[in-house]
């Protein structure tokens, strides 16, 4: 998991958050009932999702948020029970809310209304380090990217999130099990 984890203080009221990769788009339908269903049945408690594409808190008894053998054995089990239950196969990024916290309170730039502000999360260092190297690579582009802590900050004029060099290559299938992109905005709620 390269998205670094927090430790929660004892008796911290952290919770895990779960960012599924590629659902609701491309005929991969989760809905947030049946999502929360899923998580409950795998005894998951404190389930919420957040907005439809993908995002869960939840609370696992026995868990540390962040403790990397906890994650590794539940992300297996989520994806797991998302290819069961919704057919199809499944990629988390698991982390916790306090990680998640440091990754929001990173963004390095300045917000503005002209542009769209996404943080990319990779459950492997590698495939953040290609694309990083990619968007280095590229002139005269709109997007600007920078590294992170386990993630890669973006940042792209509206209306061109899939249309520049760094958005096309991001999105090819090299990266689709390892990558998964938020809006600034929608990583707030779920803090």
């Amino acid at each position: 998991m390269a998205a670094k984890a927090a430790q929660p203080a004892t008796g911290s009221s952290e919770r895990w958050v779960a960012l599924l990769r590629g659902v609701n788009v491309g005929g991969i339908t989760v809905k947030s009932a049946e999502l929360t269903a899923m998580m409950t049945g795998l005894g998951f408690t404190e389930v919420k999702t957040v907005l439809a594409s993908g995002n869960v808190l939840f609370t696992a008894e026995g868990t540390t948020p962040g403790a990397a053998a906890d994650a590794r054995r539940l992300k297996t089990s989520i994806e797991r029970a998302l290819a069961d239950t919704f057919g199809y196969e499944a990629w988390i990024i698991l982390t916790s809310q306090g990680a998640l916290r440091a990754v929001v309170d990173a963004y390095p730039w300045a917000e503005t209304a002209e542009l769209q502000p996404y943080v990319m999360f990779g459950s492997e260092q590698h495939p953040l380090d290609a694309l990083n190297t990619f968007a280095a690579s590229l002139h005269d582009q709109p997007d600007r990217v920078q590294p992170g802590d386990g993630v890669l900050y973006w940042e792209v004029p509206k209306g061109m999130s899939v249309d520049t060099a760094f958005a096309k290559e991001s999105a090819k299938k090299t990266y689709k099990a390892t990558t998964t992109t938020r809006n600034l905005r929608t990583l707030r709620k779920l803090l």
